[in-house]
């Protein structure tokens, strides 16, 4: 099984974003590395199932969070929790327009479960969750949370940062008994916010 990723699409310029989408990805840019690093990855697993006939399979992983990510991710979930539970500024890159779409993590291994069955074919599933909301919103939902004193700082928006991340799970749904995500956004991250509380 190969872990791919929401990546693949680069920032796209559509939506949601479906399997089936090629992408807008800069091959040159400081997010490239690991952008094309896993589109290499997928096409190798397709020509080692074409022409082999390894029985592979591809998720793409869209934005996931949850307790045990380490202090120092650098993700934008842990990284606003622990500046709300320190009462500091909220770092929110750009306007805080750009989508994201949180699955929690509990969601992406019951995913992964399915992916793994027998029967499943050979072709890139997206695991994620399609409820989007911007980072803003994601910003002052974590401050009500932890009940923080915290602002909000606006920072520049780095090169090539997608603007949007929504998944379209149809492919998921339908080969993989129906999966989708249950866990809803303020269970996930308050889950989440009570690990950060004895970590940092």
């Amino acid at each position: 099984m190969l872990a791919s990723t929401s990546e693949i699409y680069g920032d796209p310029i559509v939506s949601p974003q479906s399997e089936s989408y090629f992408g807008n990805v800069n091959t040159n840019g400081p997010r490239s590395c690991y952008d094309e690093g896993k589109r290499a990855a997928e096409t190798l697993f397709h020509d080692y199932n074409k022409v082999y006939g390894v029985d592979t399979r591809i998720i793409r992983i869209f934005n996931t969070y949850g307790p045990y990510m380490s202090v120092e991710d650098g993700r934008v979930v842990p990284n606003f929790i622990q500046q709300a539970l320190k009462n500091i500024p909220l770092t929110l890159n750009g306007d805080g327009k750009q989508t994201r779409s949180l699955q929690y993590i509990d969601d992406l291994i019951s995913g992964i479960n399915y992916v793994m069955k027998d029967g499943i074919p050979h072709t890139p599933i997206n695991l994620g969750n399609p409820n989007e909301m911007s980072i803003l919103e994601l910003a002052n939902r974590i401050i009500k949370l932890t009940k923080s004193n915290s602002t909000i700082s606006y920072q520049s928006l780095p090169k090539d940062d997608p603007k949007q991340r929504n998944p379209d799970i149809t492919l998921a749904k339908r080969l993989l008994c129906g999966w989708h995500p249950l866990i809803k956004i303020d269970e996930g991250l308050l889950k989440t916010i009570e690990f950060f509380k004895s970590s940092i």
